[in-house]
């Protein structure tokens, strides 16, 4: 059997069973209890596996490993930010959310600040989570459209539209209820595929476990902590800082990440099943640094030329042959695996949140319920493949690069609305001033970072997330502050 021949069948067969799967879930619960909220019976076992899956993306798949020729393996020092962060999740959110038994946490803000913070939370999430699920989802179809699917003379709009076909057809009926089982599927492959990528890299170079764990310790490129220069992005306080504050922001904030933790039975379980997948993105991690050490060692002892794109290297040396078929066939899994699981539960969370959100389904009877959130999960899909299209069109890695830092700027005020209201409790600003303040937040960041590039050189990085909650924080209080005033 032919290469390519084999990957469709390795496809189909895969495809085949996350239908086959949502088929036994969805014969039984296809309600919008179960399609939100998996009837909150998910096993904490089986959630705390699959999100390790859901948690990554294409996009981490190829471009951990390539960012070591550029920053070592300092990226763990992110890493192990990110636990602090899931330690306030644990503590601090799951906890409120539980309590106000939530199906979209954005409500809370409802709850605390009133129906317009309510509203800009939820704004702020769908362009959030839009921009960065479809910039993902788009990367990870064109690498396989590149190095797979052209070579069958398969359009790019094709493509797409079988990808995002499959990932409604096992979602719309139970959508979380069936992602959490799906994902368990899922981050089994592509953790496989990882761990099988660098068996090939060591096979091909002739190393034992051994040797291949010399050949790592040994390379210039295993450095993980950077203390000595503070001007620099990769400094370890900058980037554990940063890992700990773009987790409460990507998970501990973000419906399409939380909605699965809060389909465990109870809060303990919740608990459970975030502390176990935060200590598992540590090795998970390490290993994609790993491999990101190997190639670059295998490149050099080849004499092959890396292409100039970082996140090129792995696709590059897979796909041209020089690790064998089998590491095609692995890393070809390796990414459908890690598209479908972060893009289904991006689509998922997205009609979770409009229909509960902006069109409050819950005032609707059951059969028009389900209409409504069916035809939404559809719409969404369609809208993934036109923003596609427009990218391909385009052809242009910089309007990548521009949404990822739209994505930075929009983060920081959900996260300075939650901040608030959990940190000032006896405070309520006035609630017609909130979007006002959470669009003049990204504003004032975007023109400091252009002052501090002309007059010092220093670009912006995840300080951005950070800065942003801050100017949140100070908004709310002045709104407060004038509320009090006129009492």
């Amino acid at each position: 059997m032919k290469g390519n021949t084999l990957i469709f069948v390795i496809l189909v067969a895969y495809f085949l069973a996350l239908l086959l799967i949502s088929f036994f879930i969805g014969r039984r619960h296809s309600g919008n209890e179960a399609f939100f909220l998996g009837n909150r019976r998910s096993p904490w076992y089986i959630v705390a596996f699959g999100m390790v899956g859901s948690s990554l993306s294409g996009v981490t798949f190829v471009s951990v490993p390539g960012m070591v020729r550029d920053f070592d393996m300092t990226y763990m020092q992110m890493v192990f930010g990110f636990l602090l962060g899931y330690v306030v999740i644990i503590f601090v959110l799951l906890p409120l959310y539980y309590r106000l038994n939530l199906t979209s946490i954005y409500t809370y803000l409802d709850q605390r600040i009133g129906r317009h913070a309510y509203r800009t939370g939820t704004w702020f999430f769908l362009l959030s989570r839009t921009a960065c699920a479809v910039t993902r989802l788009y990367i990870a179809v064109l690498i396989l459209q590149t190095y797979v699917f052209e070579t069958w003379g398969i359009p790019f709009i094709l493509t797409a539209l079988i990808f995002l076909l499959m990932m409604w057809l096992y979602t719309f009926k139970s959508g979380v209820r069936t992602l959490v089982w799906t994902d368990l599927l899922q981050t089994f492959f592509l953790l496989t595929a990882l761990v099988l990528i660098i068996w090939q890299v060591a096979q091909a170079m002739h190393l034992d476990l051994s040797a291949l764990i010399a050949t790592v310790k040994a390379s210039p490129h295993c450095k993980i902590f950077v203390f000595d220069d503070w001007f620099s992005r990769q400094h370890f306080v900058k980037q554990f800082v940063s890992g700990m504050f773009v987790t409460i922001a990507m998970t501990g904030i973000d419906q399409e990440m939380m909605q699965k933790n809060l389909s465990c039975r109870n809060l303990k379980e919740a608990q459970k099943n975030v502390a176990t997948y935060s200590v598992a993105f540590i090795p998970v991690n390490f290993l994609f640094l790993c491999l990101g050490v190997l190639l670059l060692y295998f490149a050099s002892a080849s004499q092959i030329a890396l292409p100039q794109l970082a996140d090129d290297i792995l696709p590059m040396i897979v796909s041209n042959g020089y690790l064998g078929m089998a590491a095609v066939l692995f890393f070809t899994v390796g990414i459908i695996a890690v598209t479908f699981a972060s893009a289904d539960s991006a689509l998922t969370g997205l009609t979770t949140s409009i229909c509960v959100d902006l069109l409050n389904i819950s005032q609707y009877s059951k059969t028009k319920a389900r209409r409504v959130r069916t035809g939404i999960h559809l719409l969404i899909s369609l809208v993934f493949i036109l923003i596609m299209l427009v990218f391909k069109a385009l052809n242009n890695t910089s309007v990548i690069d521009a949404i990822y830092m739209i994505v930075s700027y929009t983060y920081g005020p959900l996260l300075g609305l939650f901040a608030f209201g959990i940190l000032f409790k006896r405070l309520k600003p006035v609630d017609k001033g909130v979007p006002y303040i959470c669009l003049l937040s990204p504003l004032l960041c975007f023109l400091t970072g252009r002052v501090l590039f002309a007059a010092f050189h220093y670009r912006l990085g995840y300080e951005l997330l950070i800065m942003n909650m801050f100017l949140v924080i100070s908004g709310l209080l002045i709104l407060s502050c004038k509320k009090w005033c006129k009492k």
